[in-house]
């Protein structure tokens, strides 16, 4: 089946960056959320970035018309049935995120794929609170969406080769790079590797070995990463960090190198999350 229409469920920086690349490659997007304020935002997102583009000469003002005129925003997920493919981009909560797919799986027809955007949680599980687990996969793409060249494709317990394959050339068509997570674990492939990076960067922070802006120079100049954990985590959002985290510990035999410093839990008390909030491990003014 050929895909031209996409549900995007999640209007947030994720969910607005799914949009975006989906529309820039001829697809109609329905994006949905669940008050208006979320969907105008989304959008509003999307216009700046284009504005972006079309300032630096990447993009002409008629192709910017052209993308923006082919997603609309809604807070109705009825309108979600006309679409050939649906990518889930909630909230990191494991009974959210399994709620939507029971909804979705009654309103979209039986033939199309949904696909998860979690970056940790088990697609097993989540594809189980629907009637077509062959049909759910994992999608991961990285912030910000429409720069990041990498989706990881997750098979759940269930999931088709037929349903892999729609869902990677698919996102090979978005001009992305995939890789395929054969087996369904917690953090997949990305973010079991780095999220040990994080916790210890906090970890060495907490106690007095080296400032903030040291450890992420360090690692910038000596791993020739281009940002460092803590602007990584102020990216992403230090309370994502926290729930990943958490999730690890509980999901991989309770091993202590996943516990939260204290030092997260602090930030996330003291409602520093990062960008979304104009502060986190740095202060980005209002």
């Amino acid at each position: 089946m050929e895909i031209k229409k996409i549900g995007v469920i999640g209007a947030g920086t994720m969910g607005n960056g799914i949009a975006q690349v989906a529309a820039q490659i001829g697809c109609e997007v329905l994006m949905r959320d669940i008050e208006d304020k979320f969907v105008e935002q989304g959008m509003n997102n999307i216009d700046r970035f284009l504005s972006k583009s079309v300032e630096k000469g990447k993009l002409d003002a008629e192709e910017k018309d052209a993308i923006l005129g082919r997603i609309k925003g809604t807070t109705d997920m009825s309108q979600i049935k006309d679409m050939d493919f649906v990518i889930e981009v909630v909230l990191e909560d494991l009974e959210l995120k399994k709620s939507v797919f029971r909804e979705l799986d009654e309103i979209c027809r039986p033939e199309v794929v949904i696909a998860s955007n979690t970056s940790s949680m088990s697609i097993t599980e989540i594809a189980a609170a629907t009637k077509r687990p062959d049909k759910v996969c994992g999608m991961h793409f990285f912030n910000p969406v429409p720069l990041m060249r990498l989706v990881e494709v997750i098979r759940g317990y269930a999931t088709s080769d037929e349903t892999v394959k729609v869902a990677t050339d698919l996102a090979k068509k978005m001009g992305k790079t995939t890789v395929e997570v054969k087996k369904d674990s917690p953090g997949f492939i990305v973010n079991r590797i780095m999220m040990p990076h994080m916790l210890e960067a906090i970890k060495i922070v907490e106690e007095g070995i080296a400032s903030i802006e040291d450890v992420d120079t360090a690692v910038k100049n000596g791993l020739n990463y281009p940002m460092g954990p803590f602007e990584l985590m102020d990216l992403t959002g230090i309370d994502i960090c926290y729930f990943v985290s958490e999730y690890f510990y509980k999901e991989l035999n309770k091993e202590s190198k996943w516990v939260p410093p204290n030092l997260l839990k602090t930030m996330i008390r003291a409602g520093k999350l990062g960008r979304k909030t104009s502060a986190g491990w740095y202060d980005y003014g209002k």
